[in-house]
């Protein structure tokens, strides 16, 4: 459990596991869905140690890891007691937009299979290599053998999306892979084979041959090996058969006619009405998709690979994901993702610029890794860890990644396989069974352009280096108590001196209500820390809200819960809207009554606009008097 405490800090911070609907993982990040966002402390989360960066985008809260991900996630689900195949989005209310909903169903659905189908396309993609090569031939076991191991999960895709989508939309997951099956059922597939009783729609492209029928009525069978968008809506149909199935069947049978019910409905009805139409609505997408990308390859590369990595960082990307998956099922290549090919390699251009350029040793360091990843076409630790915080070494790799898809564009690169990323995707872009061609050339040459205008862009035009920065705060004494305004406030009370983290109530510890510190008061007398107005004084006199003359906005708040006293135990001097001077006595306590009540007596000394300044320094002390120093405000 190395990543423990960081699993812990998550889930503390994204509200709990009672707020958790589901969460799962992509390659660099947790991808939550939660009930409530707004619960979330953000900025509590992008602080810890381990994590790059939070996206909200697409109905998920996305905390982004980096190639540690499986580890964390895997300590999340055992922190949190989690079962990951119990989590379900169809009853979570995705909220938001249409667009939004979209791509959470579709990030749902794919994300849990990608990391298998990137190994299985790289493992047919150097099968293709060895074959263009010479290195094998088509007859060998070896190949064979490779090949097989690379295409199982493309022809059967069916029914692994038959568990990732029935999961996804709340269904049972194993009647989901059944109607997957049913779909790629050999003996089935094989009907496809023989002579047709007849032809639908001939001479129109939904002309479809007639081999079987179920009842009398026809079947138009297809093949849905490698297919994606009939098993999506056949298990979302699916889903809700089988709701309604469980409400009227009684729970003593529901175990098996649930399941018999559905599977005797749904399949029957995907092959005759489902299957068909999706098959042309596929064929349809990806024939108006070529359609745009044949008004111009150029522009259309251009685009894409200057945009790609604004789309990874909104997780926009997954709109294009099914269309280049659904492009291999039907035209059995895809153009669209191969234009953002060269983006990864613009990224580790500017990065390995900024590696070399700058002087601050922590960015430096965290280039390193981040370069490795970029390396192989993990771009998040790059994005998020180096070149996005820097803004212009951002900037010159989309312009790196738009040359190169400019480039992929017009040399009309196609992939054939969703393979592998980085260095790994090159066998992508080899047709199975041909000889390695000039397209291939073409994707080499635009990788390099990438990289070397990434690289050259971001060392000549450079970036603000925060060396400089790092160097001055080493030194700050004389020059720089110069340059920087403080405001110093006394302590309001005698005792005690803790962290806020400290603080027995969330409110305060979390720092969601500001920074500060806490006293467990010894002498019940609050004063005040400085000259200012009392902005609030509560009637309860537990609480007094004060304004600095400098602006510094302070809360001190005597003891926890305190406000059930009803002011009992409690007197105070003044009353809101009150001028008052450092020192001046505001309120008066009963310690000893207080605490046999049962209340904490800790006050926290809290600076609500803490926002405004650039850093509040605690004393280091573990005592303080009334008048010494507590906190101090730099500005």
């Amino acid at each position: 459990m190395k990543y423990e405490q960081l699993a812990k800090d998550i889930l503390e911070n994204v509200g709990g596991t009672e707020n958790i609907n589901s969460v799962f993982h992509c390659i660099t990040r947790l991808r939550f869905k939660l009930k409530d966002e707004k619960i979330a402390n953000t900025d509590k989360i992008k602080s810890l140690d381990g994590v790059v960066s939070v996206i909200q985008s697409g109905g998920q809260y996305q905390v982004v890891i980096g190639n540690n991900v499986p580890d964390v996630y895997k300590a999340v689900l055992e922190v949190g007691g989690i079962n990951p195949e119990g989590s379900s989005d169809a009853d979570s209310g995705s909220g938001g937009n249409i667009f939004n909903r979209f791509i959470d169903m579709i990030s749902g659905v794919f994300t849990p299979v990608l990391g298998v189908l990137a190994a299985t396309g790289m493992i047919k993609g150097f099968a293709a290599a060895f074959l263009a090569f010479g290195w094998l031939t088509a007859e060998s076991g070896t190949y064979q053998i490779l090949y097989a191991i690379g295409d199982c999960l493309f022809y059967f895709f069916p029914i692994f999306l038959g568990y990732t989508a029935s999961k996804k939309f709340g269904g049972n997951i194993f009647i989901g892979m059944a109607i997957g099956a049913a779909l790629v059922y050999p003996t089935l597939a094989g009907i496809l084979t023989g002579k047709p009783e007849y032809v639908l729609f001939a001479g129109t492209i939904f002309e479809s041959p007639i081999h079987v029928t179920f009842l009398g009525i026809p079947v138009i069978l297809m093949s849905y090996s490698s297919s994606v968008i009939p098993i999506i809506i056949a298990t979302w149909f699916a889903s809700k058969v089988e709701k309604l199935a469980r409400k009227v069947i009684p729970d003593v049978i529901k175990t098996f006619i649930v399941p018999f019910v559905t599977l005797l409905i749904v399949v029957p009805l995907t092959f005759m009405v489902i299957g068909p139409i999706a098959t042309w609505a596929g064929q349809l997408l990806g024939a108006g998709t070529i359609w745009v990308y044949d008004l111009s390859p150029v522009i259309a590369g251009l685009i894409l690979g200057g945009f790609w990595q604004v789309f990874v960082i909104f997780g926009l990307h997954w709109g294009l994901i099914p269309i280049a998956i659904n492009n291999l099922t039907q035209l059995h290549y895809d153009p669209i993702l191969a234009m953002s090919f060269g983006a990864s390699f613009a990224q580790i251009g500017a990065v390995l610029a900024v590696m070399l350029k700058t002087k601050n040793q922590k960015l430096k360091s965290l280039s390193v890794p981040a370069f490795i990843s970029g390396i192989f076409g993990v771009t998040e630790p790059a994005i998020y860890g180096v070149t996005l915080p820097l803004k212009k070494p951002f900037i010159m790799s989309c312009i790196g990644g738009a040359v190169a898809g400019g480039i992929i564009g017009f040399s009309e690169v196609k992939s054939y396989i969703m393979g592998g990323l980085g260095i790994f995707g090159f066998p992508n872009f080899i047709k199975p069974g041909s000889p390695v061609d000039s397209t291939m050339w073409a994707v080499v040459i635009a990788v390099i352009v990438a990289f070397i205008l990434g690289f050259i862009l971001t060392y000549v035009i450079g970036f603000k280096d925060p060396a400089n920065a790092e160097a001055k705060t080493e030194d700050v004494s004389r020059e720089t108590e110069t340059l920087i305004e403080r405001e110093v406030l006394s302590s309001p009370i005698e005792g005690d001196v803790i962290t806020l983290a400290e603080v027995k109530d969330e409110a305060f510890s979390s720092g969601a209500l500001g920074k500060g510190a806490a006293v467990v008061p010894v002498d019940g007398k609050l004063y005040a820390p400085a000259n200012g107005t009392i902005t609030t004084m509560f009637p309860t006199g537990h609480a007094v809200g004060i304004t600095t003359d400098d602006g510094a906005e302070i809360l001190i708040h005597v003891g926890m819960d305190t406000v059930q006293l009803n002011g009992k135990h409690f007197t105070t001097h003044v009353k809101q809207g009150d001028r008052v001077t450092k020192g001046q006595l505001l309120t008066e306590f009963d310690i000893a009554e207080i605490v046999a009540a049962g209340y904490d007596i800790t006050t926290p000394v809290i600076i609500t606009n803490s926002d405004k300044y650039l850093d509040i320094l605690v004393i280091d002390d573990k005592t303080v008097k009334v008048g010494e120093r507590l906190i101090t405000l730099v500005i």
